[in-house]
């Protein structure tokens, strides 16, 4: 979970799932829309969203140097949940433009409860964050055609 939670964080894994996506497809347009829409996502939660709260991370242990597994603690808010929101926001374009929406969604789900575990976020923060996302993506949706075939 530490490992997920460290290569979710600013959107890296999502980055490279859509990159990934757009060379397989030859795709140039895809790749920028799914990164405008990416970095619009964590914009608006990252800035705006998180300055409306100000709730505390959970308590954990202090640890002198570096985090374990490559690790960062953020000094942001905690709620509501920037990895869970990315999340559910790329499983949401992901899964309407080509197929293994079930799979895009569970990675998703993964990636949001990975925060819990490590003790970054409170799990409403990532319900919260979820839900966000899947607005996110649903908001998103005119600009990407869905294309099953591909």
């Amino acid at each position: 979970m530490y490992t997920v939670s460290s290569t979710a964080d600013h959107s890296l894994l999502w980055f490279g799932i859509g990159g990934l996506r757009a060379l397989r497809r030859g795709d140039l347009v895809f790749a920028l829309k799914f990164g405008a829409a990416i970095g619009f996502e964590s914009a608006l939660t990252n800035g705006a969203v998180k300055s409306l709260f100000r709730r505390v991370r959970p308590e954990h242990e202090i640890v002198e140097g570096p985090l374990p597994y490559g690790m960062r603690r953020p000094i942001t808010s905690s709620f509501p949940s920037g990895h869970a929101t990315a999340a559910f926001t790329a499983a949401s374009i992901l899964a309407r433009t080509g197929r293994g929406a079930g799979v895009w969604y569970l990675l998703a789900g993964i990636v949001a409860s990975s925060r819990v575990y490590v003790r970054m976020h409170h799990a409403s923060d990532v319900v919260v964050g979820a839900a966000i996302g899947l607005g996110f993506g649903a908001a998103m949706k005119r600009f990407f055609t869905a294309d099953r075939g591909r």
